[in-house]
């Protein structure tokens, strides 16, 4: 992630030559003609044998522009290993110069797995954003779709207070402030001086960041937090005098933050990719349902009005039937919840479901054991082997009544529904490891299921790495080196 041009800096070489003067350090074209293109051959060949046989996996995608505003398209895939590992793959962060329809869109992920040797049969879900483009590009491939539990949660948030104009006065008060301390040095000064003789926190202002509603909370907790500090600094000066804040936006400020904070915590928690979070997400939605969003019935206000918009948002997008039946299967198939937050109703679903999932994965393996049989019977001599005699135990053998397949299945999944529930704060596929020979048929489907990302947020932190990538001194990097140099950064020491 340092530009390659840094070992042609005097200062660089006088280190290395330092450390030792016997070593005579190569020049930029030996790293980017040789050394990279290797190093990305041999990170790209482990990755491939890692993801050829695949029985199932998850990705997420997302839409970027660089610092030189090249749209860039990336695609990063999540499976659970032989060891009962979460693990994720950054593929790809492709350049993507054409029009961002839904039709290309669609072209262009079937292309990336293609490219990968993945089979899209074995995808489970690819977890988005809620782009229109997007949306349409999964339903051209016939693929499922999770929409980003993060981006769900803010257009809750931002549909809640879009209109109310008090909200709007508060925030624009906070943002004058914020600002007035960041582009003034004695500003800053006054304000250091004035928190140390009220004795708060030296903390700095936040400023809020568009696109994360997570900040501008943030940004409003700490104007709340250093309310005495500002309001003397303001005080002290004729010509900021005018942004005071009053008691209504400090109203209206603790009622935001009172109603919105606690949900920044359940945001943070659902982004992480090194561990199970689509299980997490139907027991979020029961617990901002019967608690943390749960309007107050004796109080009435804003803060009780944001909830409820909230609340309402929520509901009606997860009431979609495909998104309810994945959510169902995911939260079944984790130790820690089994039915818990499952209507009655909907088990007799989800049973006949895992049934015949359970079913299709055992045809699917015959059939692919049978095809191996076949060729190996090919390759084998043709010469006719002499009979087998049948030994005296073979015709019990024959005689002895096996339990049925569904019967024998009915069995395992009666045995996991009556095992107690695992420990909320253990991990569920450290249960599954230990547990998998005792349900072989339902751990490969614990497998499939639990990999699912619950938010977009690994396609995002890989643009990340390629902002920190494409910076000022390097704005000239070709599509395709920025493609491997992020896909160096993000896979070379997994």
């Amino acid at each position: 992630m340092v530009p390659i041009q840094t070992i042609e800096r005097d200062g660089f070489r006088h280190v290395v030559h330092t450390l030792d003067s016997r070593y005579e350090l190569p020049g930029r074209k030996f790293f980017s003609h040789k050394c990279l293109p290797e190093l990305y051959t041999e990170v790209r060949d482990r990755v491939m044998n890692e993801i050829r046989h695949l029985e199932a996996y998850s990705a997420t995608t997302d839409l970027w522009s660089s610092r030189t505003t090249e749209p860039y398209i990336s695609l990063t895939i999540h499976f659970i290993d032989d060891d009962w590992k979460l693990r994720s793959r950054c593929l790809q962060t492709a350049f993507f110069p054409e029009d961002h329809t839904g039709a290309i869109i669609a072209l262009g992920l079937k292309d990336a797995l293609s490219a990968w040797g993945l089979d899209e049969a074995r995808l489970v879900c690819m977890t988005t954003d809620s782009g229109a483009n997007m949306v349409r590009a999964l339903e051209i491939n016939k693929w499922t779709r999770l929409a980003c539990f993060g981006h769900r949660l803010h257009n809750a948030i931002e549909r809640s207070v879009q209109h109310d104009a008090r909200v709007a006065r508060a925030t624009g008060m906070c943002k004058k402030v914020v600002s007035t301390f960041s582009y003034s040095w004695k500003k800053k000064n006054a304000l250091t001086s004035a928190q140390r003789e009220l004795n708060l926190p030296p903390h700095k202002l936040i400023t809020e960041s568009p696109t994360r509603w997570g900040s501008r909370v943030k940004m409003m907790e700490r104007v709340l937090e250093q309310e005495k500090a500002i309001t003397q600094v303001l005080a002290a000066d004729q010509k900021s005098r005018h942004l005071l804040p009053t008691w209504q936006d400090i109203d209206v400020l603790e009622a935001i933050t009172k109603a919105l904070k606690p949900l920044q915590d359940f945001t943070d928690a659902l982004s992480g990719e090194e561990y199970v979070s689509v299980s997490y997400v139907k027991p979020v939605l029961h617990l901002l349902n019967t608690n943390i969003l749960k309007p107050e019935e004796d109080k009435a206000g804003l803060c009780e009005d944001i909830k409820k918009r909230v609340l309402d948002y929520l509901n009606e997008k997860y009431k979609d039937p495909a998104t309810d039946e994945l959510l169902n299967m995911a939260t079944f198939l984790d130790p820690r919840f089994k039915t818990t937050y499952m209507s009655p109703d909907k088990l007799e679903e989800v049973r006949s479901r895992v049934a015949t999932e359970t079913k299709a994965l055992e045809e699917k393996t015959a059939t692919d054991a049978s095809s191996t049989e076949d060729q190996s019977e090919r390759e084998t001599s043709t010469v006719q082997l002499k009979k087998p005699k049948h030994s005296l135990g073979s015709f019990f053998s024959k005689c002895s009544s096996a339990p049925p397949k569904q019967q024998g299945f009915d069995m395992e999944l009666d045995g996991y529904l009556l095992m107690v529930t695992a420990d909320s704060d253990s991990d569920p596929l450290e249960w599954w490891r230990l547990q998998c020979s005792h349900f072989p048929r339902i751990s490969r489907l614990a497998k499939k299921y639990l990999c699912i990302p619950a938010t977009s947020s690994p396609s995002e932190r890989a643009f990340s790495t390629g902002g920190n990538i494409v910076t000022s001194s390097r704005a000239s990097l070709k599509p395709e080196n920025v493609d491997r140099l992020v896909f160096l950064a993000k896979n070379l020491n997994v």
